[in-house]
């Protein structure tokens, strides 16, 4: 027994490497995935001009000045005006916040809402898979902007119902992909264990279910994000998302694409913000399924 102690902790010694939590190993490999690096940079600075609008942004963004109208970029209006002089480095700087908070929370809530039908759907099965699982097959074959569209006609234009639109059509892509996560699981031997020895379903899903399903949730939310921002852009282009004056990039995409000869940056710059966000989060998305779906493992 002594020899034995002895060479475990020569071994701990040794080799105190493999003891590392699966989280340090995770943030290993995903430090060395440059692009998903660039990535999170990307993400993290946007989160940080939100954060810091208001000591960033040189003048407010919703101050006009007709006088300074479509003004090209200089450097007292570094990404120029636009129609109504309105700095539109500052209206992007805050128009940051309303997309990170509505690809956010839109996400959150989906994520929740698809986790817990999914858990139901695949944990219980029979008429409860069968119903919540055709629901899925019938929101999913519309297009998503259409859903949108229908679902904002219906509660009225405005950021808050774009954000619930887009919350409720993500939906069933969570719930499917937890729904396949927690039928796997459920065949485990540990989880026949703990239902043999009485253990009752609300532990199981909450001490096992959803801890061993939770890799493909996260992964999927943060490509989700890149998702909701664009159908956020694209709601508001469309006058269904955020109204006047909110500095939302779609909605500032809208207001200027009759100036796209005349006054080009007030259409490159919205623009070069949606792409770089989007960008972000799918960069730091794709390192993520790779670091944590085993099937990406090399």
């Amino acid at each position: 027994m002594a020899e034995l102690a002895k060479n475990a902790a020569e071994i701990s010694k040794v080799h105190p490497e493999d003891t590392a939590s699966p989280l340090k190993e995770a943030w290993r490999a995903f430090c060395k995935n440059r692009l998903a690096l660039a990535g999170l940079g990307i993400v993290i600075f946007f989160i940080i001009i939100a954060i810091l609008a208001p000591v960033i942004a040189p003048y407010s963004f919703k101050e006009q000045e007709l006088t300074k109208r479509l003004l090209a970029p200089s450097s007292e209006h570094w990404f120029g005006t636009d129609d109504f002089g309105r700095d539109i480095f500052s209206r992007i700087v805050y128009g940051a916040r309303i997309s990170l908070w509505v690809g956010f929370f839109a996400v959150l809530g989906s994520a929740v809402l698809g986790t817990i039908l999914g858990v139901i759907a695949g944990y219980y099965g029979r008429w409860l898979d069968t119903v919540i699982s055709r629901t899925f097959d019938i929101m999913l074959a519309f297009p998503s902007i259409l859903l949108a569209i229908a679902v904002v006609a219906i509660l009225g234009p405005s950021l808050q119902n774009a954000l619930i639109a887009i919350a409720i059509i993500n939906i069933p892509n969570f719930g499917r992909l937890v729904r396949s996560k927690v039928l796997s699981v459920k065949q485990e031997e540990y989880i026949m264990a703990a239902r043999a020895v009485g253990m009752k379903d609300s532990r199981i899903l909450m001490n096992h279910i959803l801890p061993n399903s939770m890799t493909p949730i996260i992964v999927q939310s943060t490509l989700a994000i890149a998702t909701a921002i664009i159908e956020a852009a694209a709601l508001g282009f469309l006058g269904l998302g955020a109204q006047a004056p909110s500095p939302e990039w779609g909605k500032m995409l809208a207001d200027s694409k009759q100036y796209l000869v005349q006054a080009p940056w007030t259409l490159f710059f919205p623009g070069l913000a949606i792409m770089l966000t989007v960008l972000g989060f799918n960069l730091m998305g794709d390192g993520l399924r790779d670091v944590l779906d085993p099937k990406m493992k090399q």
